[in-house]
């Protein structure tokens, strides 16, 4: 018996039943825990959706209260028995309670789904109300007249007339028709150095100015009176330019590429090789010279001035065409003679000498040689002149033989000359 005893207490896999774990009923119990925390969440996704439910009632009784208390009020009605007392408590004029009276917690929540939740409730067709833009009123005036108040005003380049109405010790404040007055720094009160402002700009002074800055975020604008005179400054002097007009300056310094000088506020340079006294231009500081323009470039603010063609220029200003002129063969070229004319040197161009065949222009003039001739065109602008001797002969091929009697004969010969290019410039005409 005890043998077989022992042999039961032995299980198939060769254990005792002490070397195995003793059964629970944990599936039981993980299939109740399952159960309880599913209902759970049940329960709080149903609280969840009453809550957005009665947060939507509520922002729409709010949103009916504020309608209702801007509404314009109504005509008063005729009493009856069934009416309310007038005086109704704050808050319930302003939250509307009488439309909650008598309702339940299933009637705030609203209707319940199919699975039992209650769904979010929703406002009727007949409570939402819609406006069209015909329902507004409309000037189109008045909008104009707001874009117009809201314009900005001055745009950079743009040249504007204002009126002082207050400086800094930094500026000077101008009103240019914005919603805010322009601003001028004290540096761009005007050319040079200004010293005392309220005296160069008192209030109620009128003044046009350039705007450099547009308008800030308060609508300010930063403008110049520097900046504008400037820019009439290379207006004139380009203007001078243009017309081949000897300007008058102001030496100021030297350096040892020439001198600078000061041209309608603008700062000018001549070098020394347009300078009539180069080797001396530290002497000329202080001094007014006559100048003509090489460079004006208002872009690079590049200014060259030449003295010694503001001395051709002014000479130019003596000739006219048909003029009988009287100089020296300054240098003999393979085209033509150059006569210095004092000053100014004229082209006698080697089809112009004589009517005659000649097999060598030094034949009739050598270098050095005293010239009467006839201005026959001008050039200001590239400073050539055109000069002409064969007009002078009387016959062609004069000047070959009896050069001497032409040049001094040649006044009366050039009265005669110049009824012929009068003719030639009538023809042409």
């Amino acid at each position: 018996m005890a043998g077989s005893e022992s042999q039961h207490s032995i299980d198939s896999k060769g254990q005792s039943p002490a070397a195995q774990p003793p059964r629970k009923p944990l599936q039981v119990m993980h299939i109740s825990r399952k159960d309880e925390q599913e209902r759970l969440h049940r329960e709080a996704e149903e609280a969840r959706a009453a809550a957005d439910v009665a947060m939507a009632r509520a922002v729409e009784l709010q949103q009916a209260a504020h309608r209702a208390q801007n509404t314009t009020a109504r005509p008063p009605t005729v009493a009856t028995s069934t009416a309310k007392p007038s005086t109704v408590d704050d808050d319930d004029a302003r939250f509307g309670t009488d439309e909650l009276s008598g309702m339940s917690m299933a009637d705030l929540l609203g209707p319940s789904d199919s699975n039992g939740k209650s769904s979010k409730s929703k406002p009727s067709p007949a409570k939402t109300s819609s406006r069209s833009v015909d329902d507004f009123d409309f000037d189109e005036g008045a909008f104009l007249a707001a874009l117009d108040a809201n314009e900005p005003v001055g745009t950079t380049g743009e040249v504007v007339t204002g009126t002082v109405i207050g400086m800094e010790s930094d500026g000077v404040y101008v009103d240019i028709g914005g919603k805010a007055p322009g601003f001028m720094p004290k540096n761009e009160c005007g050319l040079g150095v200004i010293t005392n402002l309220k005296e160069r700009f008192p209030k109620g002074l009128e003044i046009e100015v350039l705007v450099t800055r547009e308008q800030n975020a308060d609508g300010m604008v930063t403008i110049s009176c520097r900046a504008l005179a400037l820019r009439q400054s290379w207006d004139k002097v380009k203007q001078l330019e243009k017309e081949g007009r000897v300007a008058q300056v102001k030496v100021t310094g030297f350096n040892r590429g020439g001198v600078t000088c000061d041209l309608e506020g603008l700062r000018g340079f001549i070098p020394r090789s347009q300078l009539q006294d180069g080797e001396n231009h530290e002497t000329l500081v202080g001094k007014t010279l006559g100048v003509a323009f090489l460079e004006v470039n208002s872009e690079t603010r590049k200014l060259v001035l030449s003295e010694k063609r503001a001395a051709t220029a002014a000479r130019f200003s003596e000739l006219e065409i048909g003029q009988l002129v009287e100089g020296h063969v300054a240098a003999i070229k393979p085209y033509g003679l150059f006569v210095d004319l004092g000053g100014i040197s004229g082209l006698l161009h080697q089809s112009a000498i004589t009517g005659g065949s000649m097999r060598s222009m030094r034949e009739i003039f050598d270098q050095g040689d005293a010239v009467k001739a006839l201005i026959t065109d001008l050039d200001p602008g590239r400073g050539r002149i055109a000069l002409n001797t064969a007009m002078l002969e009387g016959q062609p091929g004069e000047l070959l033989v009896e050069k001497d009697k032409v040049m001094a004969e040649a006044t009366d010969r050039a009265n005669r000359a110049r009824n012929v290019l009068k003719q030639q410039e009538q023809s042409a005409g």
